[in-house]
């Protein structure tokens, strides 16, 4: 890529990670090429689809995955409250932008998706979690990994819209992580 493309690229990214926080994932494409200082057909070279533009948002958020998980497995207590850690952990990486955990959790397990590898990545996280509970035996039979990623994001998108603080949130949590454990 050439540098002024290159540039282009790195800006349309920067701007849109501002637009998606302040007005989710469904704001203006147009609004994000106008911040940007860039065409609307300089914007849609580089991003035919606007799932094109969130992948590459959220490729940076892919290495935050996984040293949340790492920092997850490190804690020291209970496996209700490792799990809990992890859900609230979760719960905050797909809400970083508005409209974010209805965007993740309906792609989770959709081959389809262009975000689908962002998707795996999370799923590889909450796996490694509750592979962890699997192994102390603390988990029920036959728990889902995407299962889990879909329960905890269900709740993840219902606060999102609702506008929810995290004390409302937890107790949803507690309900999920209650119904896994023995």
């Amino acid at each position: 890529m050439r540098a002024d493309a290159q540039r282009n690229y790195d800006r349309i990214v920067e701007v849109a990670r501002e637009v998606f926080r302040e007005k989710g994932y469904d704001a203006s494409l147009d609004e994000v090429a106008k911040r940007a200082g860039v065409g609307p057909g300089t914007l849609y070279r580089h991003f035919p689809k606007r799932e094109n533009l969130i992948d590459a948002i959220l490729q940076s958020w892919v290495d935050k995955v996984t040293e949340t998980a790492d920092k997850a497995l490190a804690f020291e207590g209970g496996d209700r409250d490792l799990l809990l850690n992890w859900f609230e952990r979760y719960v905050e990486l797909i809400s970083q932008h508005k409209g974010g955990p209805a965007k993740i959790t309906s792609a989770m397990g959709d081959p389809e998706s262009p975000i689908m590898t962002k998707c795996q990545v999370l799923a590889t996280a909450n796996a490694r979690v509750i592979d962890r509970l699997r192994d102390d035996g603390a988990l029920r039979d036959q728990v889902d990994t995407i299962q889990v990623c879909r329960l905890v994001g269900g709740i993840a998108t219902v606060a999102d819209q609702s506008d929810l603080d995290v004390a409302a949130v937890r107790p949803l949590l507690e309900v999920v992580a209650d119904g896994l454990l023995k």
